[in-house]
């Protein structure tokens, strides 16, 4: 699937900007359908399945975006209900745009099972979990596999770890796990480095506001990028520092592509409407009235614009040969000129 893609693509995620109305859900994924999307996606959790309902310290976020939640709240609000999903395939089906979605446990899986869901996303908090690997894998469906926070020997465990269990396909994506991520935080040429390693479809989970990361993403191969997405005027939302409104994600998508065209041959080549030009490079031209029989010379031969004579590397090997007839001043020098 992944390996067969003839462009990026770029996968709209809502993960909690529906605020917890399945009214915004809907709203989001035709928000994605018409700013041109190629995906939108899901996260299937609900609080028992992610944390437990405890105010002890371990539980508490004390940094960042969800400072002063604790997990079991953050997870409570942010949850898209096991009940919503039927309803939101059915509707991303009604307004011609493919879902899927990223399981955060086995009875999520479950519940995506009997949806159909074309393949699954394992999230790079995810990526340590094995059982929960193994038993998407088993489903034997296309995987993304998201690559933050991970050192190579992680990603080798889990990447194998689901072929061993019968993934179809593996795609793996460039993750910088910080919310939002700033452009320190990359090295782009992990993307090259993840490529060669694994000879797989290779993208970017962008959770970064600078569209540069994209577009270098893009230049060094990515096929496959995620990016949290809001309604054109939304302001409340626990991912929106780092999603795309509205029309920007249209703008986005068309990044994507830009970047994509004038990257994508690995061989060197130059395009037709450059060619048109060539007539503007040197040639060889009559510089006054040359008759029969005379000589060239550098006298009466000049390398001059534009390119309708002969080319520059035959100006010395006409010097000293006779003209076959009589030339005007400024006329391109042809071959059937020269005896």
């Amino acid at each position: 699937m992944f390996k067969k893609l003839k462009k990026p693509i770029l996968i709209a995620e809502i993960s909690a900007n529906h605020c917890g109305k399945l009214s915004i859900a809907k709203k989001l994924i035709k928000c994605a359908k018409d700013n041109n999307a190629d995906y939108v996606k899901f996260q299937t959790y609900e609080a028992q399945s992610m944390t437990l309902n405890s105010k002890k310290k371990d539980f508490q976020i004390e940094s960042g975006l969800w400072k002063n939640n604790s997990l079991w709240d953050l997870y409570s609000k942010a949850q898209t209900p096991f009940s919503w999903h039927k309803d939101l395939f059915s509707f991303s089906k009604k307004n011609k745009i493919k879902c899927f979605s990223t399981p955060f446990a086995e009875d999520a899986v479950d519940v995506l099972e009997k949806l159909n869901c074309p393949f699954y996303k394992i999230s790079s908090f995810e990526m340590t979990d094995d059982n929960l690997i193994s038993y998407v894998a088993k489903k034997e469906k296309p995987m993304i596999i998201s690559t933050g926070l991970a050192n190579i020997k992680e990603i080798d465990h889990a990447y194998n770890l689901a072929l061993k269990n019968g993934a179809k396909e593996i795609a793996l994506l460039y993750c910088v796990s910080n919310y939002p991520a700033n452009i320190k935080d990359f090295n782009l040429k992990n993307i090259l480095i993840l490529k060669e390693r694994y000879n797989c479809v290779v993208g970017l989970s962008d959770h970064c506001n600078n569209s540069d990361i994209m577009k270098i993403a893009i230049a060094y191969g990515a096929m496959i990028v995620e990016k949290h997405i809001a309604l054109q005027n939304q302001t409340v939302g626990f991912d929106i520092a780092f999603s795309l409104k509205g029309d920007q994600i249209k703008k986005y998508a068309k990044e994507m592509q830009t970047i994509f065209q004038i990257t994508k041959t690995n061989t060197f080549l130059r395009k037709k409407n450059e060619l048109k030009n060539l007539k503007h490079r040197r040639s060889i031209y009559s510089s006054r009235d040359i008759k029969k029989n005379e000589l060239f010379t550098k006298e009466n031969i000049k390398l001059i614009r534009p390119a309708l004579g002969m080319s520059p590397k035959n100006f010395n090997l006409i010097l000293g040969k006779k003209s076959k007839k009589n030339i005007k001043f400024a006329t391109p020098i042809k071959k059937e000129f020269v005896l």
